[in-house]
């Protein structure tokens, strides 16, 4: 049944197209549409049962399979096809598991842990239990606050490459500073500089062939993750690369927000200023991130490199950096890693909890760490976009606004520009960077990639940071919000109840 969805639409559409050119449009060929989509639509919901999802999930594909039957099949195939994710990423997750115990090791440093206090500590453990990665404390890092510090260091870090460039990114565009990038890449290669480059194939797919082909043709490695060689039939299609990751010769990375393209330099129309942020690392947790990248590249091409010429990292002297810690997570994983973490970040916290999430879609287990925290006296804020990129989601978010608010939690709705910051900040000591929202698709489908960091500078930079975005941004009153006419209500709560869906 893992092809059901595909097989029916196709099936819908030969018998259509077939009866059409019989009979034209008439009453037979809407009566046999109507009987193969609720045959299917009946047999999907049967699968669906059987799958055990949750169950507010479940209702919500039903009543959508019963309101709107045409617009569900649609809206299934796009959204709801799970197919077991466990079997179709097993081989991938145990791989990796393996790869990364008999690289990683045990996590050092016990006496530095210690000295970080029971709630790092805890956190480190859980990090490295679900992601089997160890802290590090001898690794640099610097945050980048907007693309033009992002690219900017990325550019100058390219340029200094000799042995090799490893980029894996969700979406990749042929603009101005995707070309750029690919120009210089290119001359890297014309160095000896090995150059592997992983786009998703859903984010990217309105990336121009000449694009890839003159990257391969001047002898760079450039190759799709979940290529979507028949979307109809593709069972991997819900299942993307969310990840945004640069390594440098395995001693310098990237990663955080920010895709390859001008809007995130502010530079279109649509979206304007894009406020945005991404992390430089150097040294020994470099190797992490190498590792997430080469287990990826050996599932989208069967080659490995797990080498001392790619595992060998830069390791800076110890000058009180703090900890790191690099943690990839996905449909793969065993557990829901980094909404674990994420979840006993907020349980955990003594003084404050700080999100900023453009994407805003908790669970029932988030939201309600949310709402205990604020109940509890904790300093709980949330910022979000004022303006929309993806409607659907930012008015399924703004439904949870009300509960929130009256619970304690401070909501601030960004204003100048786009936020697409990714970043939980917890007691102003610990801090969450990376590439994961709060929301359904990032905890439960995509595959992710975070930056856990204790007592850094770099935590530290992040408060600086937020508190800066705070001043631009303006706080939702629940007298003010409770406001909103009927008509925006009800928009609202359709797109919450697609919610469990997307």
């Amino acid at each position: 049944m893992k092809n059901i969805v595909g097989i029916g639409l196709l099936i819908l559409m030969l018998v259509s197209t077939w009866h059409f050119l019989l009979n034209g449009v008439d009453g037979g060929l809407i009566f046999y549409s109507s009987l193969i989509l609720t045959l299917f639509l009946v047999i999907i919901g049967f699968n669906i049962f059987l799958e055990n999802r949750d169950p507010i999930q479940t209702i919500t594909w039903l009543v959508i399979f019963c309101a709107f039957p045409f617009i569900g099949f649609i809206f299934y195939f796009l959204f709801g096809r799970n197919f077991r994710k466990d079997r179709i990423f097993r081989k991938k997750y145990f791989l990796d598991k393996q790869t990364f115990v008999k690289i990683s090791g045990e996590a050092g440093y016990n006496e530095r842990i210690m000295e970080m206090g029971e709630h790092p500590q805890q956190l480190i453990t859980l990090a490295n239990r679900l992601g089997n990665s160890p802290v590090s404390f001898t690794t640099e890092t610097r945050v980048l606050r907007n693309g033009e510090e992002t690219f900017s260091n990325i550019i100058e870090e390219l340029k200094k490459a000799r042995h090799h460039i490893h980029l894996e990114y969700y979406i990749v565009r042929d603009d101005r500073i995707g070309g750029l990038l690919k120009d210089i890449l290119i001359q890297k290669v014309k160095e000896g500089v090995k150059v592997r480059f992983l786009y998703d194939a859903v984010g990217s797919w309105k990336l121009a062939r000449s694009y890839i082909d003159e990257l391969k043709n001047a002898g760079a490695e450039m190759v799709a993750f979940g290529p979507l060689h028949l979307p109809l039939l593709n069972n991997k299609f819900n299942f993307r690369n969310h990840r945004k990751i640069i390594v440098i010769d395995g001693s310098v990375g990237f990663i955080g927000g920010l895709n390859i393209g001008d809007e995130y330099l502010g530079q279109d129309q649509k979206f304007g200023s894009w406020r945005d942020t991404h992390l430089i690392i150097k040294g020994e947790a470099v190797r992490t991130l190498q590792l997430i990248f080469l287990q990826d590249w050996y599932y989208s091409t069967n080659n490995s490199f797990l080498s001392d010429e790619y595992l060998m990292t830069g390791m800076p002297n110890d000058h009180g950096y703090g900890g790191v810690q690099l943690i990839g997570g996905g449909p793969d994983s065993e557990w829901t890693i980094i909404k674990s973490i994420f979840f006993k970040m907020i349980t955990s916290a003594e003084k404050s909890v700080w999100i900023a999430s453009p994407y805003f879609v908790p669970d029932d287990n988030i939201l309600q760490a949310l709402k205990v925290a604020a109940l509890s006296g904790l300093d709980v804020r949330l910022l979000v976009p004022k303006n929309p990129d993806k409607r659907i989601v930012f008015h399924a978010s703004r439904t949870y606004f009300p509960e929130l608010l009256a619970s304690g939690v401070r909501i601030f709705q960004y204003n100048e520009g786009f936020m697409h910051s990714k970043i939980i900040i917890v007691d102003d000591q610990m801090a969450s960077i990376g590439t994961t929202n709060i929301d359904m698709r990032s905890f439960h489908l995509n595959f992710e990639v975070n930056a856990f960091l204790y007592r850094t500078e770099s935590a530290q930079q992040l408060v600086n940071d937020y508190m800066e975005d705070i001043k631009v941004s303006k706080e939702v009153e629940i007298d003010e919000f409770s406001k909103r006419n009927f008509g925006l209500k009800l928009l609202e709560s359709t797109c919450r109840l697609l919610s469990p869906l997307l």
